[in-house]
């Protein structure tokens, strides 16, 4: 018998299982990423809507002459001004760009809670098809705009409300389904691995945005916005919510060093185990992911947080018992001003680069995407490091830490030149998104199959929804104070960052404490 062919060998080397765990990965994080993807465009335009005007800024007028003069003349609608497209062109420009910022934020965060609560009670699959859809159809309308000759300044905020409600389907969506389909195993890294799909999204926006922001920025919208139905309709036909549903096993191979995620909770009988012998078979990266040592945990009366077992038998959780779950609040209340940090980033420094570095739009919109380049690294570094420290509020309290020193060194970097900025972009990334990715994939994961929900598979959607939705809270206000603090200096929004991260670190010291308390213990436990 011939030998077969090493891609062959490759193939036949994974299971069944592995190969729909891959397929699921791969295929919930190109919906994700889509996302993000058509949130970005915003950012870029902004250089767009509002130009800098001949007669106030004579360096930045050379600038884009020497860019013009490299570009083919574009026809432009008769009615933009000198100054950029109505009605963006005033001098309160940034309170407006803020405004549209705040409108799609505020819709988000309000949205978040309610959509965790819907998510857990409809199919997956249907939810997020319709809200991938809805979101193409409401981020292609701000771009009409253009093309419609459009200059009310509530056609644009309505346009973001309504695409802040619908993009709410999206988080709790992709987190449940891939909560389902992998374990607490070295959950950090996949899930920062996964987590990407966030920066990947962003760049790609940005990319694709800054292509037309310069001659038809309609389509910077439009374009995205047709990617995100496409996506829709992909994932119609495409995703599997549950293993169970293409009876592929409910937990990963114990031979393969992952956590097996409670089969319990999705109703599969095993042998029971007391709990020494529990304790001995598993393997030591399975255990304390998140603190669950009998004297550091706050163990729940089960019927206070859920009731009934079983996978579709479960009554959904309530929000009051998510809330009760140890961590979520401090979580929660952490990622508002981690993610207020980011999403003032994800809004506002394509139009920092322009004002500092003195770049058009295009350029501005191109340096951005190093820092979510930094992001990619960060996710990844944050679920590592937290899966052997098997700590995660501690490292996410480190990066945090190292946050805010780094903010103020970009401020002041960033003015030396386009190399600075560089490096400050990639570093800033790094150790701004890495918590913010940790809190909303892993820890919520964790959080959304913790010990005490007595193994209600129904809440993960519920308690991702309220973290999310917590931190969204601080993404909406996070680029409107941008936008009202910026006309008195650049400077004044990174004093603001700085601040915002120490908050976020002072929400998890309570944390940090019972894990440092919880290895102390453990420690002496061994010694003895």
């Amino acid at each position: 018998m011939a030998q077969l062919p090493l891609g062959i060998r490759f193939i036949t080397s994974f299971s069944r299982d592995q190969w729909y765990r891959a397929f699921i990965f791969s295929l919930t994080f190109l919906l994700y990423a889509s996302f993000h993807l058509s949130r970005k465009p915003i950012s870029i335009v902004k250089g767009e809507l509002h130009k800098h005007c001949a007669a106030s800024h004579e360096v930045e007028l050379n600038t884009y002459k020497e860019y013009a003069a490299q570009i083919q003349p574009v026809k432009k609608p008769s009615n933009v001004s000198q100054c950029g497209w109505e009605p963006f062109d005033k001098n309160n420009y940034k309170q407006l760009l803020g405004a549209l910022d705040y409108s799609f934020l505020c819709a988000y965060a309000i949205g978040m809670y309610l959509s965790g609560i819907i998510g857990e009670r409809l199919p997956i699959r249907y939810y997020l098809t319709v809200g991938m859809l809805a979101s193409g159809f409401f981020t292609a309308m701000f771009g009409l705009g253009y093309f419609y000759n459009i200059h009310n300044l509530w056609f644009y905020i309505m346009a973001q409300i309504a695409n802040g409600l619908v993009q709410t389907t999206g988080w709790p969506s992709v987190v449940t389904c891939i909560g389902n389909w992998f374990g607490k195993g070295r959950r950090g890294l996949i899930m920062g691995i996964w987590n990407s799909h966030t920066s990947v999204g962003n760049i790609l926006g940005s990319l694709i945005a800054a292509y037309w922001v310069s001659t038809c920025w309609g389509l910077s919208f439009v374009m995205p916005g047709v990617i995100i139905a496409v996506m829709g309709i992909v994932c119609f036909l495409f995703l599997i919510e549950h293993p169970k549903d293409v009876s592929c096993s409910w937990t990963p191979s114990s031979s393969s060093k992952t956590f097996l995620n409670g089969a319990s909770r999705f109703g599969v009988q095993m042998p029971t185990l007391n709990a020494k012998e529990t304790s001995k078979s598993q393997d030591p990266e399975m255990q304390h992911l998140l603190i669950d040592c009998e004297n550091c945990s706050v163990t729940l009366n089960s019927s206070s947080v859920v009731t009934g077992e079983g996978r579709h038998g479960t009554s959904a959780i309530s929000f009051l018992g998510a809330l009760r779950i140890p961590g979520v609040i401090e979580f929660s209340l952490c990622l508002l001003f981690a993610k207020l940090v980011s999403y003032t980033f994800l809004f506002w420094l394509p139009l920092y680069i322009t004002n500092v570095e003195h770049l058009d739009a295009k350029r501005a919109g191109d340096l951005s995407t190093l820092f979510d380049v930094g992001g990619i690294f960060g996710g990844i570094l944050a679920g590592l490091i937290s899966d052997r420290l098997e700590k995660r509020a501690s490292t996410c309290g480190m990066m945090l830490l190292l946050a805010a020193p780094t903010l103020y060194m970009f401020s002041a970097i960033s003015k030396m030149g386009l190399e600075a900025t560089v490096v400050m972009l990639l570093i800033s990334g790094a150790l701004v998104n890495g918590p913010y990715a940790l809190i909303t994939t892993a820890v919520s994961a964790d959080l959304g199959t913790h010990k005490s929900l007595k193994g209600n598979a129904r809440a993960l959607s519920t308690v991702t929804a309220i973290i999310d939705g917590t931190g969204s809270v601080g993404a909406a206000v996070g680029p409107l104070l941008a936008g009202l603090i910026s006309p008195s200096g650049w400077n004044n929004v990174f004093y603001m960052l700085m601040v915002a991260d120490a908050c976020a670190l002072l929400f998890l010291l309570r944390l940090i404490q019972k894990e440092l308390r919880c290895n102390a213990d453990h420690t002496l436990f061994k010694e003895h």
